[in-house]
């Protein structure tokens, strides 16, 4: 063989083996781009709000897979809704991917009434905080032993212990009222948000009236950051009694909240 002809041989052997392993690489590459979809993603899509079922036929069409891992019950929420997700609405994310879901339980949660006459209002509202319930109005009677409970009320009507309700069920409560020390000097709300405000009202026995927003509040997030700017009856009022109501006013606007008490100096 001439040294042409050995030369030709050799490119040409070389040439075949890199136009075979272009050919294998091209087939692997082929093959993991089908099977891993490396390059296909799809737009999660927003499932918040949907029943369960109109949320796998959604996920079926984008090829995800859906898992409930938590449910919760949330009262202004349609029962067997999808209540979260994870990875949200919006994310690019591969076909086959898993979305994970909280839904809103059918049912709501069960609790027990406590007994609670003849505790005192404090007791009586840790008993039902501890039970998931919710203290609603206090009612006053005249009685020798102020803030005595002498009974357990739902929708105006005596409830015995022992009754099941849904969680997050209101108790009112009929309280002794001694006129001898049933009186007390209006307390300062200001820059309290409302569930502090709620609070610190039930904590110094009395009810809240109504609820006033001002036009800097718009939206639910705001309703949650606003702060008691305005009371009615004013802070320092006195002879005031108990069970009374209170009217609170709400801003978020700075400006319209009183001016945070000045810190002692501290003399050196």
């Amino acid at each position: 063989m001439t040294e042409k002809k050995q030369m030709n041989w050799v490119i040409k052997n070389l040439l075949c083996g890199l136009v075979f392993i272009l050919a294998i690489s091209g087939a692997v590459w082929l093959f993991l781009h089908i099977t891993t979809q490396h390059y296909t993603s799809v737009d999660v899509p927003d499932m918040v709000g949907m029943q369960l079922s109109d949320a796998e036929a959604l996920a079926q069409k984008g090829k995800l897979e859906l898992y409930v891992t938590d449910s919760v019950f949330v009262s202004s929420f349609a029962k067997g809704s999808v209540y979260a997700q994870n990875p949200k609405a919006g994310n690019k994310v591969k076909r086959g991917r898993k979305i994970y879901l909280t839904v809103n339980a059918k049912k709501e949660k069960q609790a027990e009434v406590p007994s609670l006459v003849g505790l005192s209002l404090r007791q009586a509202k840790v008993e039902l905080t501890t039970r998931g319930l919710k203290l609603g109005r206090l009612r006053y009677v005249d009685d020798m032993a102020t803030n005595l409970v002498l009974a357990q009320l739902y929708k105006g009507q005596e409830i015995a212990p022992g009754t099941s309700v849904d969680v997050g069920t209101v108790i009112d409560l009929k309280l002794g009222l001694n006129r001898a020390d049933g009186f007390t000097t209006m307390p300062d709300f200001s820059r309290m948000e409302y569930r502090r405000a709620l609070n610190y009202l039930q904590d110094n026995s009395f009810n809240l009236g109504k609820v006033v927003f001002d036009s800097s509040v718009k939206t639910a997030e705001d309703t949650l950051a606003a702060m008691v700017y305005r009371q009615s009856p004013a802070a320092g009022a006195e002879e005031i009694i108990l069970g009374s109501s209170v009217t609170l006013y709400f801003t978020v606007d700075e400006k319209r909240l009183p001016a945070l008490p000045e810190e002692p100096e501290i003399e050196e």
